[in-house]
């Protein structure tokens, strides 16, 4: 087939976008307007909440970070007032969009990218099946009407195949017939619905893995109907190169607890420093969207699959350039310690455990009992304790985590690393897909500066006050483990009515603890 470039395949091109205030969502609206200023409209569907209309959900987008660099550059305002809000719900039918919006969208819509999605692995089976399934239904039934469409992509999760150790670009057998189980959802009592969820389920994960399995046999129904594409991402992480190094308004994954760490909250993690954990960039993600698009609407009109199937890339590391915890541990409290934080409540110290009953155990000594300490004293001052809350959370969410964090997967990622020699030259520099050339060492270092700037929200301009309260901390925590160890000495000498010195071994009990634990 004649490729074309992908900006010239996007010119004029009118996007309907879903999730687009998440993560993803307002990064694929960045770097379409800032690479691709001749795109036509992207109508962004968005519900009214918390007080919010539609369009100060809108005005909320445009001021996220991620629109600094477009906002630097000239004619900003005219990319920025190519976002265009359409009110509606994924949950509800028809979108939950007016008889006008949904035949606007009919007539002028030509790309439809689907993101939004529930995202909580412990989300109950009905509100996976309503947002992620029957959303995604929804979708195609919308783009089915679009008179003319040229793709549809679908956003969806390289752990959809989390049943797998090894999977391959491919839409494996369906885990449930999808009309049975929204049926389900439609007609079964609620309590009873999530109650049999694991029954349901079967060998999946949670409800995330199963109602995002079962979307894919929607999107790939269609394959004979309308152009479709499935991009699957692993865990996505803050961007690689662009819009800048390290960017993230995501708090999941990795950038959770870099941003607990450097606090001095989070100081303990279950972690199996060996295995190899998937993480992708979000800007390559987001080049793949836009690359796989531009793929499925030029495949030809009598064979617009590949291998009988809907297109399926693999946004993956695991094969191609595989991440190990053991590979930049080392450098990781030493870089919280150079680009500290004035926010810091105590001095960082970040420590991965092999499994959960070591971690429980460390847990109770190096995060309750400070965080019952900082929370009374938070509450006598008049503040609001949150951290016995907050570490609570953690601990409760560790036992859905623990598959992920415990098992590892390899997601062959072939086909989409070819599609990467399919580009143009100059489309393979600004669309670049393969990862393989990713150092992780300084991408981690620059992910914890990003940690920094955009979720901490500290300018360089704190550096040197943070630097200075680094110091202070580090004295002040050194004062707390020498006073533990001579406490410990002396606890022991008092009960056995013995000299400390005849009992010096006791001094080595928290030090040997805390190397362990």
């Amino acid at each position: 087939m004649a490729y074309q470039t992908i900006k010239t395949f996007y010119t004029n091109k009118n996007i309907f976008l879903t999730g687009g205030s998440g993560f993803v969502g307002v990064s694929y609206i960045e770097k379409v307007l800032r690479t691709m200023p001749d795109v036509g409209d992207i109508f962004i569907l968005l519900r009214p909440r918390k007080g919010q209309g539609i369009q100060e959900r809108l005005d909320t987008i445009k001021n996220n970070s991620v629109f600094d660099v477009i906002k630097a550059s000239e004619g900003s305002d005219v990319l920025l007032n190519k976002i265009k809000p359409v009110c509606g719900d994924i949950s509800e039918e028809k979108l939950g969009l007016s008889d006008n919006d949904f035949n606007a969208l009919c007539d002028h819509v030509n790309i439809v990218v689907h993101c939004a999605a529930t995202l909580d692995f412990e989300t109950d089976l009905k509100t996976a099946i309503t947002i992620n399934l029957m959303g995604t239904k929804r979708i195609v039934e919308l783009s089915k009407q679009i008179k003319n469409l040229q793709c549809l992509l679908h956003v969806s999760s390289a752990y959809v195949n989390s049943n797998k150790n090894y999977a391959m670009e491919k839409i494996y057998d369906a885990p449930a017939n999808y009309n049975d189980i929204i049926n389900y959802a439609l007609t079964m009592d609620t309590d009873k619905l999530n109650s049999s969820a694991e029954k349901i389920m079967g060998d999946h994960i949670n409800t995330y893995t199963f109602t995002k399995a079962l979307a894919e046999h929607v999107v790939n129904d269609a394959k004979n109907t309308i152009r479709t594409c499935i991009v699957r991402p692993s865990m996505i992480v803050a961007s690689w190169k662009e819009p800048v190094e390290g960017w993230t308004v995501s708090k999941n994954g990795p950038q959770g607890f870099i941003m607990g760490a450097s606090k001095g909250v989070v100081r303990r993690l279950p972690v199996n420093q060996s295995l190899i954990y998937d993480y992708i960039p979000v800007d390559v993600v987001i080049n793949t969207i836009i690359a796989g698009t531009w793929f499925s609407a030029q495949l030809p009109e009598s064979t617009p699959t590949v291998d009988g199937q809907t297109p399926i890339f693999h946004c993956t590391t695991s094969t191609c350039n595989p991440f190990r915890w053991k590979d930049i541990s080392s450098i990781l409290t030493t870089t919280l310690h150079k680009y500290p934080i004035r926010g810091a409540v105590w001095y960082p110290n970040i420590k991965f455990l092999p499994n959960l009953f070591m971690y429980w155990i460390s847990s109770a000594i190096f995060h309750f009992i400070p965080a019952y300490i900082l929370d009374f004293v938070t509450k006598i001052s008049g503040g609001r304790p949150i951290l016995v809350r907050l570490h609570k959370n953690v601990n409760r969410s560790l036992g859905k985590l623990a598959p992920f964090i415990f098992n590892e997967w390899k997601f062959d990622n072939a086909r989409t690393l070819r599609l990467q020699e399919e580009l143009s030259v100059d489309d393979q520099s600004v669309f670049y897909i393969d990862p393989t050339s990713l150092n992780w060492t300084p991408y981690f270092i620059n992910l914890t500066l990003g940690v920094r700037k955009y979720l901490h929200k500290e300018s360089d301009k704190t550096m040197k006050q943070a630097l200075k309260k680094d110091f202070v901390l580090f004295i002040a925590n050194s004062g707390v483990q020498l006073s533990i160890v001579i406490g410990i000495w002396y606890l022991f000498s008092f009960i056995t009515g013995t000299p400390m010195l005849a009992n010096f071994w006791a001094a080595f009990i928290p030090i040997i603890f805390g190397y362990f634990f």
